[in-house]
């Protein structure tokens, strides 16, 4: 198996292609990648949802998702979102967050808060977040009914410019073993990981991609 054909296999597992529904609520999940805010900024002024929380603190100061910025994930996002149009007063930061387990239960008291009754969630994240976002916040909000979306990009089209090639491989590995390791220790809900998968990630592996590899 090619370097390249394990990153498409590895790159088309981590995508869901959920349908989009209208939710009660958007919530987005801050990261290095400013491309989700513009793509959920889209999504409101479409009217996917009334009300978006953006949650994620000041993370990853030494990891390859770290953003540089002095203020948190969630400010930055809600900046991004704010200049494309969307109304501040519509927008809720939750920026305390420094994982994905901790961008859905610091959220949920927000929206409750916010909202009271509510049962749909619109995720949107990176592509190759997708799965794992959604197996977070099935274990976490097994009530709700979730979709999570992201840009509808090729893995082309998605590297380059600030974020590498080298470094998406990189976090798409780290993010398929933590699906693995994370339902294991409960925080997840398990997923099947196909032979075809797992085989992909040992290609990369011995390449050389293990920089965001739990030390395990």
């Amino acid at each position: 198996m090619t370097i390249e054909k394990a990153r498409q296999i590895i790159w088309d597992y981590h995508q869901l292609h959920q349908p989009l529904i209208r939710v009660d609520v958007m919530l987005v999940l801050g990261s290095h990648d400013l491309r989700v805010a513009e793509y959920a900024a889209e999504l409101w002024l479409q009217g996917w949802a009334q009300l978006v929380v953006v949650t994620g603190g000041v993370a990853h100061a030494d990891d390859l998702l770290k953003t540089g910025w002095v203020e948190s994930e969630a400010a930055k996002f809600a900046e991004v979102m704010m200049a494309a149009g969307v109304p501040s007063d519509k927008i809720v930061l939750e920026s305390e967050a420094k994982n994905t387990g901790e961008n859905f239960t610091l959220s949920r008291p927000l929206i409750d808060e916010k909202l009271g009754v509510w049962n749909s969630v619109l995720v949107v994240t990176k592509p190759y977040m997708e799965r794992r976002a959604y197996a977070t916040g099935a274990k976490v909000w097994p009530d709700k009914e979730l979709r999570v979306t992201s840009s509808q990009l090729s893995f082309e089209e998605y590297v380059g410019g600030e974020i590498t090639k080298d470094e998406v491989i990189n976090i798409m590995m780290g993010d398929l073993q933590r699906i693995d390791v994370y339902a294991k220790k409960g925080w997840q809900i398990e997923q099947e990981i196909p032979v075809e998968v797992w085989a992909a990630f040992e290609v990369l592996k011995q390449a050389g991609y293990t920089k965001h590899l739990l030390k395990i």
